[in-house]
């Protein structure tokens, strides 16, 4: 616990957990807190099967959250599946190698839910590990996460190229989700994006300084949607050949929904941005177990910063994690002590006093809580 508080105050190594001993933050969060050091000795004492269980964890308060009001319910559900390189500085670092940004670092899988940017699952490999290794499993558990935690409307999960699998397309279809990945411009796809008649192709909308058109084919016998760009005017001599962008997909929408919502996928990158702006902008320990460990808390950091909008403050703007820390949480105040009580004293005319009251009241109210 001392670990996500000191991560959701926007802590990125061990050392900033000492936060948690300043003033009379300790008597807040209930007397005792480990020290840094302490905190470095337990985070070490991991091994691969500690961390599978951080990990359920994770899904149990995915679990709870969803069932006190943060879920989707019946509705639809889209997620984003992406990796990330997380460099790191020390060349000890159990699983830190080079992969193919050739950054030093490692390189974690995550999946997210596009409308709320929770983090659903999340994985720490090594640094030269395959965009698509262990994808197979990371759905394989994704699937049964996210239908244990009660999401019983249509899923679509989507991909970039990396995540081209075909095993990983009939996982999916087996459990009734949708999905639209994207595919290497590889020889056969090639010909195949060559075999479209130039009339199928339908012009989409573009800046000024260019042209985009969508066309569709099938690919081993899928739905394979191509979108082409190429510039114009002053600027065409740059790139004046069509590039080529395909993505398969079991959706039956029309083409122009199904390429326009794949193309949403670039939100998981807020995600991202937002966990390497807390806990994951370091890994701050020679241990892989260790970072591993690290991971998942931070992931989970992360989600309750989401839930606390989520359930505190419905219906509001998605905010970023550093926007929702500064606004509710990094809140100067006074702790004192009268008749045997406490009182918390914060700042006189809080601009988003009222935002923190009402998340207080909402969230107390919950049955979960």
């Amino acid at each position: 616990m001392a670990l996500l508080f000191a991560m959701v105050l926007g802590a990125d190594s061990i050392d900033d957990a000492d936060v948690l001993r300043a003033g009379r933050t300790r008597r807040l969060l209930g007397g005792w807190l480990p020290a840094p050091s302490t905190l470095g000795t337990f985070l070490r004492a991991f091994t691969f099967g500690h961390v599978r269980q951080l990990d359920a964890l994770l899904g149990q308060a995915l679990e709870r959250a969803w069932k006190a009001g943060a879920g989707p319910g019946d509705r639809r559900l889209v997620i984003d599946v992406d990796s990330f390189v997380g460099e790191v500085c020390g060349r000890l670092k159990q699983g830190a190698a080079y992969g193919y940004t050739r950054l030093l670092g490692y390189h974690p899988i995550l999946a997210t839910r596009a409308d709320t940017r929770e983090t659903l699952h999340i994985r720490l490999r090594k640094g030269s590990a395959n965009t698509q290794k262990g994808m197979l499993r990371f759905c394989e558990e994704l699937i049964a996460r996210v239908e244990r935690a009660g999401a019983s409307g249509v899923k679509l999960l989507r991909a970039d190229s990396g995540f081209w699998n075909t095993k990983v397309f009939e996982r999916l279809e087996q459990a009734g989700w949708q999905y639209s990945i994207g595919v290497r411009m590889i020889t056969t796809v090639r010909a195949a994006v060559e075999a479209i008649d130039e009339d199928a192709w339908q012009r989409i909308d573009y800046p000024d300084d260019g042209q985009a058109q969508i066309a569709e084919t099938v690919y081993g016998g899928r739905r394979l949607i191509v979108r082409r760009t190429r510039l114009v005017g002053p600027q065409a001599e740059l790139f004046p050949d069509w590039r080529h962008f395909a993505f398969v997909t079991n959706r039956d929408q029309d083409i122009a929904i199904v390429e326009a919502e794949h193309r949403e996928h670039a939100v998981v990158e807020q995600v991202i941005a937002d966990l390497k702006d807390q806990a994951l902008a370091h890994f701050p320990s020679g241990h892989f177990s260790a970072n591993a460990a690290w991971t998942v808390l931070g992931a989970l950091a992360h989600n309750l910063l989401r839930w606390t909008q989520l359930l505190g403050l419905p219906d509001t703007t998605v905010r970023a994690a550093r926007t929702l820390r500064r606004r509710l949480l990094s809140i100067p105040g006074r702790l004192t002590r009268h008749a045997r009580g406490w009182t918390l004293h914060l700042p006189a005319r809080w601009p988003w006093h009222g935002d923190f009251i009402s998340a207080l009241n909402t969230i107390r109210a919950l049955p979960a809580a």
